[in-house]
């Protein structure tokens, strides 16, 4: 793998100080705990990957099972999966400017798509933040407004919203 190179893999303990590095400069406006992190992580390692350039973190996504329509809010803890989730929800994806445009947050999409439509879930659900709705419609995902959410969504902030995209669905 060269320099310039970019994969994705599987997220450890010891790369959550560059994961929340690369969290305050993507996300300012959107803080979480250093245990945010940790308990996604601890929760469902299988969710969680790092993107790499060389030995230099750029970028990370973090994924799990939750609940359908009911989002965690921003900077919670989950305490525990749900024994029956009902989507799989992308809790956060964040790639610093040096892997933009390189296409990893694309390939770690379809990665996730292919991932949930293979464990079963019925559809992914995320809440999309910084005016990333276009890029999320680009997979599949559709806005889906519930006004039970709106309190919850404002926790991001007033343009946030709740997307969904079903599994088994092919990008037109």
């Amino acid at each position: 793998m060269t320099a310039t190179e970019f994969h994705w893999r599987q997220m450890t303990e010891a790369d959550l100080p560059a994961a929340l590095a690369i969290a305050e400069i993507v996300h300012p406006n959107y803080p979480e705990d250093p245990a945010v992190f940790a308990e996604r992580l601890a929760l469902y390692p299988p969710g969680c990957l790092l993107l790499v350039q060389g030995d230099r973190a750029v970028g990370y996504i973090v994924s799990h099972p939750w609940r359908y329509a009911d989002p965690p809010s921003l900077n919670s803890l989950l305490g525990a999966l749900p024994v029956k989730p009902s989507t799989y929800y992308i809790h956060d994806i964040a790639l610093l400017p040096a892997a933009r445009g390189s296409g990893a947050a694309n390939a770690v999409v379809s990665r996730l798509i292919a991932y949930a439509e293979a464990k079963g879930f019925p559809n992914l659900s995320l809440t999309a933040v910084n005016d990333s709705a276009a890029f999320w419609r680009r997979h599949g995902f559709m806005s889906a407004p519930n006004p039970a959410l709106d309190a919850k969504l404002r926790s991001y902030d007033e343009s946030a919203r709740f997307m969904v995209r079903q599994c088994g669905e092919t990008r037109a």
